[in-house]
């Protein structure tokens, strides 16, 4: 129970950070780097899981946007609202890649059988 708690925490939390980082920074190329390794990290973690990592750390860009323009003042440009929606394809590569790769080190350090 407490480590699936640990588990949304920080999707929250990469989440928001995602977030921040696309608004002070109005990078793609920063702010998708950074959701893929941490929903990379969550999907080997917690890899039954990896389809909410994706939906709780993608989806909090686009809405870090949308509280940027209600509540900064901040006018995005269109392309601005697009890529930020590519965080949701950036987050379902890193979480589902995470999985595999959970998959591919626990099958090459599985001991032989006897």
């Amino acid at each position: 129970m407490m480590r699936t708690l640990l588990a949304y925490v920080l999707a929250i939390l990469f989440g928001l950070s995602a977030g921040l980082l696309e608004i002070t920074l109005n990078d793609l190329l920063v702010t998708a780097l950074f959701i893929l390794i941490c929903t990379m990290a969550l999907g080997a973690a917690w890899p039954q899981r990896a389809w909410q990592w994706v939906v709780i750390v993608g989806s909090c860009v686009p809405l870090a946007r949308i509280v940027s323009y209600l509540a900064l003042n901040q006018k995005p440009y269109r392309a601005q609202i697009w890529e930020s929606a590519l965080g949701l394809v950036t987050a379902a590569v890193g979480s589902y890649c995470g999985v595999f790769a959970r998959k591919a080190v626990t099958e090459l350090f599985r001991p032989p059988p006897a």
